[in-house]
């Protein structure tokens, strides 16, 4: 089946259904005695979203993906309270992201001064790589297309706008490198 090009099984749809109607809803994984539970509910719904999903994977409250049908998550990584990411993201394993980061995978277009910014459409989706062992802070925002070496840190409230090199710690607005963790 075809929604708005994503191609979807019968199974991932009704789970999507289900995430996005219901278990977006519920309690964190931290709220007492409660927690655990939805934790795990949405960890096997998204089990049966996302192209790939790993064990141990923390998917919580109000976390928004697309229809996350090509979304890979690695062991033992998840999505921060109501963080938004786009359904081509790939994360690798162990990384704790913070609440509230809104990762891009688009743009708007602006290079014909001619044509209102409106009217030029948007730029060509480019995917997110998140590798293995990254800790990102609350409130971070991607530009489209980076991609997070091994290791690295990304302070909270950062506007992540360029690359860097692995074990980095990258803070402010715009990006920069504070220091390596080398």
């Amino acid at each position: 089946m075809k929604i708005n090009n994503i191609e979807f099984s019968l199974k991932q749809l009704f789970f999507l259904i289900i995430y996005k109607v219901f278990l977006v809803w519920m309690p964190s994984s931290a709220t007492p005695f409660i927690g655990p539970f939805f934790r795990k509910l949405r960890y096997y719904c998204c089990k049966n979203i996302f192209y790939k999903c790993g064990k141990n994977v923390n998917i919580e409250r109000g976390a928004d993906f697309g229809s996350g049908v090509r979304l890979v998550i690695g062991d033992n990584s998840g999505l921060g309270i109501n963080c938004t990411v786009p359904g081509n993201i790939i994360i690798g394993d162990n990384v704790m992201m913070g609440p509230e980061c809104y990762i891009l995978s688009i743009n708007h277009s602006f290079d014909n001064i001619d044509v209102p910014m409106i009217e030029q459409g948007s730029t060509i989706q480019a995917d997110t790589i998140i590798e293995d062992d990254v800790w990102i802070g609350r409130q971070v925002i991607f530009t489209p297309g980076r991609i997070v070496k091994k290791g690295s840190i990304i302070a909270a409230g950062c506007v992540l706008s360029k690359n860097f090199p692995e074990y980095s710690i990258i803070g402010g607005n715009p990006s920069s490198l504070i220091r390596s963790r080398k």
